[in-house]
């Protein structure tokens, strides 16, 4: 049974939590506001915060500027938006991800061809030490692969696991049609296909490995060995 010392003990914590919830929430600051307005795609409130002299490129504690976040959500016209306002398409959060490296990964076709005439960089690379053509190959984003292909990106940049973007298709690529596909887009673009692995194992070995015919006979006509 309780005693009156233990009934008084929990009124008070009782009303010590209703009051906890009945403080105000601390206010967003306009950089939070403009990455929690870009992750939902409100162009308006990004328009009036921008309007109102609020950086395009604040951080929040993830590292992460409005447009990545922008991009995080697949957000196109508030990416579009935020671009058009300065934002940087090659700033990385504090797990190397930026808008264009992100948009390549998720096959954002369009943030990807906003970032790139935007000054994206090429050559920069993820926590995995890859560039945005080598997840677009992974996932199989065949538009997003043609566009890279065409951007001046090294198609035989070779990422931290020893693999380039060809092998990234074979290796973790499905061999359906979308991965056939990127490996036609890579070969036409004039990718290295006899440029093998950390062991030396060549891309036609991992197809052959894998019993992907179609990607073997592309490989086989481009001069793979």
């Amino acid at each position: 049974m309780l005693t009156t010392m233990h009934l008084l003990h929990h009124t008070i914590l009782r009303c010590l939590y209703l009051a906890f919830l009945l403080l105000p929430l601390p206010a967003l600051s306009s950089t939070e506001a403009l990455i929690a307005a870009a992750e939902r795609g409100d162009t308006a409130v990004i328009r009036k915060l921008l309007d109102a002299g609020t950086p395009v490129n604040g951080r929040d504690e993830r590292g992460r500027n409005a447009v990545l976040a922008a991009t995080d959500e697949g957000r196109v016209e508030a990416a579009r938006l935020l671009i058009e306002h300065g934002a940087d398409v090659n700033a990385k959060d504090h797990i190397h991800d930026s808008a264009f490296l992100l948009a390549g990964a998720r096959g954002h076709t369009e943030i990807v061809r906003l970032a790139l005439a935007a000054g994206a960089n090429p050559a920069s690379t993820n926590r995995y030490g890859g560039t945005a053509l080598i997840p677009a190959c992974h996932y199989g984003h065949v538009d997003t692969v043609r566009l890279l292909v065409k951007s001046g990106i090294n198609l035989n940049h070779v990422n931290n696991l020893g693999w380039t973007a060809l092998l990234e298709a074979i290796i973790l690529g499905s061999g359906g049609p979308a991965h056939v596909e990127i490996v036609r887009l890579l070969i036409e673009a004039g990718a290295n296909v006899n440029l093998g692995d950390r062991d030396g194992v060549r891309p036609l070995a991992h197809a052959t490995q894998r019993g992907q015919d179609a990607i073997i006979r592309l490989l086989v006509r481009a001069g793979a060995r």
